[in-house]
């Protein structure tokens, strides 16, 4: 169903970082697709509020795989508390979700 298939967001400290995070993502079949962007963050950490470079991995996947891909995360990334965030799909054109699922394994769209 299309409600199975998410985005999960994360941010890292480097382009090189995010290559290499998207690429074993993709790799471990975790994701489809990993799409990079450079953003600039503003953020409170340990009393102090910050502003730094990252990269935006907007991380293409399913339900079926979000624990798998959230310890994979977590076991590769250098901050101490990454952003992991889980968002929803709406919908989307059958032949894209379809693609998610064929490249995560997870078999046909219902």
């Amino acid at each position: 169903m299309e409600d199975d298939y998410i985005v999960v967001l994360t941010t890292v400290g480097t382009k090189q970082f995010a290559h290499d995070l998207a690429r074993s993502v993709v790799a471990a079949r975790l994701a489809a697709c990993v799409q990079i962007q450079s953003v600039d963050s503003v953020y409170r950490w340990k009393g102090e509020v910050r502003s730094e470079p990252e990269w935006l991995l907007a991380i293409k996947t399913t339900q079926q795989r979000y624990a798998e891909l959230e310890q994979h995360i977590k076991a590769n990334h250098s901050y101490e508390t990454p952003e992991i965030v889980r968002i929803p799909t709406a919908g989307g054109s059958r032949e894209y979700i379809g693609w998610i699922a064929e490249s995560v394994g997870s078999g046909e769209v219902d």
